[in-house]
């Protein structure tokens, strides 16, 4: 009855919540999970050549930011294999289609991977499977440096599934020194576990680790207490190992939708009938959080609104009510949703609903999507309700207190010019003390109308949160003869934002917008040779008088990209070269700000 009741005045609070506009959180985790494992989501095939696998991971990243994701959580290691040059497994074939190749020409994937999230603002979270070895031993072409054929006393087997045992202290140790390896070498945001501890059940087919259990009892009588105590201390030592290494590095896992179901012995469950994860997989999700062993939990609540067994309207408060100060993003299954499929993922309401009932709950701070495939045929028009409605404001990463609750200085000198494209933007950024936590990582520009006053709640305001620590933007939604006010605030690693910088105001007059024509102001920017540019372009200039001088490149949103010169200059004719090979083709800008103005040049790079 209590479950019923509970059902009821969710759905009322849905549809209620429909008939009104929702106020756009300011901060909130919007991800999509990257699956490698089987092709599923990248590369689309085995085999490809190195520049199509760039080219489609690329094209993956420019969608997401257009809709308006902020973070990928991508998998590396699926199979006790790596898609990096690791110096303990061997390179997946997902790849080139034979495990242990490296890509041809030769790169590094997920270094690749991270700089281009971090060139578009997204953070980048590393997807371990701590324990799979081999999905289908039947199957499997494994290299001569695999674990399975390593150290086949590490394995437990179900059927054709290999897996990892976990009660062996050699491969927590293995698992540990393989994901520290990656947070020491990769600037990465975060480490991340899936639902996969020991096996799923499958029908026919169980595996034995009584060997094990003899060996590493550790005190325990109860098998099952002993599996989950095994995943616990896996789990401890890789949060201890991270907050020791690199503490601004998040840790997280998505488990399982249900960890317990409502009974009398055990009444701390959610009132569901679905696969328990503490019981069949031995994950105790519930405990992780409680001990701050993890950083975020998203638990996979891949059902409908108004499921028999796991209703996700019953699950959602039982989540954000079991957070223990913890973050926790949903895992949302939008797999599932098809036009020809199932009648309750045929509802186009479906998905838009479970969201707005998501933002009902203040300890609910985002979701992540799976899979991006998926995501990306936007079923039922999600996709773009995601970019048009939900995500249609640009949203902060939220911020871990438990980690870092020290906020940067604001930036300073914020100053407005005109710019061939709209309003330009420029400040000086706070000066920071050493150490990783303290780095500015971007940049939120906030815009007010000439009489509204600066409030950095307003979602609504914001008008960019800049991909990098640059110190310049272009507002090219301005209308000519309207004021605008703006502020700037600076993020740091963990997302704690700044004061507010200067407040200033600009009113662009006709003619200043839409030209082609750079606007001299005292300064002469000599045409680039050449202005069609390709991988290096010689670029020259004038300083009129002696003085300080700021040469940059910016790419046609306005985002800063490469800082040329930065000091003080005499005057005369100055050259510099602007290194392009790592930049994509498209259009770029040359801009020079001496003591006396600033002036732009458009250059085109093609590679």
């Amino acid at each position: 009855m209590r479950k019923h009741l509970l059902f009821f005045l969710l759905l009322f609070t849905v549809f209620h919540t429909c008939t009104r506009a929702q106020h756009p959180p300011k901060r909130e985790f919007r991800g999509a999970w990257i699956a490698t494992v089987a092709n599923i989501d990248w590369p689309s095939a085995k085999g490809l050549p190195s520049y199509q696998q760039q080219a489609e991971f690329i094209t993956i990243l420019d969608q997401f930011q257009q809709t308006g994701i902020n973070a990928v959580v991508v998998q590396i290691r699926s199979v006790a294999d790596a898609l990096y040059p690791s110096p303990y497994e061997p390179w997946s074939e997902v790849l080139t289609g034979q495990q242990g190749i490296a890509p041809q020409p030769y790169y590094d994937p997920l270094q690749f991977m991270i700089t281009e999230a971090h060139r578009r603002g997204i953070e980048f979270h590393a997807w371990f499977n701590p324990y799979r070895a081999v999905s289908n031993i039947q199957t499997a072409r494994l290299d001569s440096n695999h674990v399975v054929n390593q150290h086949p006393d590490w394995l437990l087997s179900q059927g054709n599934l290999r897996i990892l045992d976990p009660g062996l202290p050699e491969v927590r140790s293995h698992v540990i020194r393989v994901i520290m390896d990656v947070v020491q070498r990769y600037d990465i945001d975060g480490v991340h576990f899936d639902d996969y501890f020991y096996p799923y059940p499958q029908a026919g087919a169980t595996f034995n680790d009584d060997s094990t259990f003899a060996l590493y009892k550790r005190g325990f009588t109860n098998r099952a207490d002993w599996r989950r105590d095994n995943v616990d201390l896996l789990v401890k030592a890789v949060s201890d190992s991270i907050r020791l290494t690199k503490p601004w590095v998040k840790f997280g896992i998505s488990p399982c939708g249900v960890w317990q179901n409502w009974s009398p012995a055990q009444p701390l469950g959610s009132e569901t009938r679905g696969l328990q994860s503490y019981h069949t997989l031995y994950a105790d999700s519930r405990k992780w959080l409680q001990q701050g062993w993890i950083d975020y939990i998203a638990p996979q609540l891949y059902w409908h609104i108004g499921n028999a067994s796991a209703d996700y309207s019953v699950l959602l408060p039982w989540w954000a009510n079991n957070t223990f100060g913890r973050h926790l993003y949903i895992g949302q299954g939008v797999y599932r949703v098809n036009p020809t499929g199932d009648s309750n993922w045929r509802n186009p309401s479906q998905k838009p609903n479970q969201l707005r009932l998501n933002r009902q709950f203040s300890t609910i701070q985002g979701s992540i999507w799976y899979n991006t495939k998926s995501l990306l045929r936007n079923p039922l028009g999600i996709l773009d309700s995601l970019e048009t409605d939900f995500y249609a404001y640009p949203a902060l990463l939220p911020a871990m207190p438990w980690k870092d609750n020290v906020p940067p200085q604001a930036p300073t000198k914020l100053m407005t010019t005109t710019h061939p494209q709209g309003v330009g933007l420029y400040w000086q950024q706070p000066k920071t003390k050493p150490g990783e936590l303290n780095r500015i990582r971007q940049y939120v520009v906030y815009r007010f109308d000439e009489d509204e006053p600066v409030n950095l709640a307003k979602t609504e305001a914001i008008l960019s949160i800049t991909p990098t620590d640059t110190s310049a933007f272009v507002d090219e939604t301005v209308e000519v003869g309207r004021s605008y006010r703006y502020v700037v605030t600076a993020l740091d690693r963990l997302h704690n934002e700044s004061p507010a910088s200067n407040l200033v105001t600009s009113k662009p007059a006709l003619g200043t917008l839409a030209t082609n024509e750079p606007l001299i102001i005292h300064t002469e920017l000599k045409k680039s040779a050449p202005n069609l540019i390709r991988i290096q372009s010689r670029i020259r200039y004038r300083v009129p008088q002696d003085g300080f001088v700021v040469l940059t490149v910016m790419n046609a949103y306005g985002w800063e990209i490469s800082t040329l010169v930065e000091e003080k200059q005499k005057a005369g004719d100055h050259t510099v070269i602007f290194q392009a090979e790592n930049f994509p083709a498209g259009t770029y800008y040359a801009v020079l700000r001496t003591g006396d103005g600033r002036e732009s040049r458009k250059m085109l790079l093609q590679l």
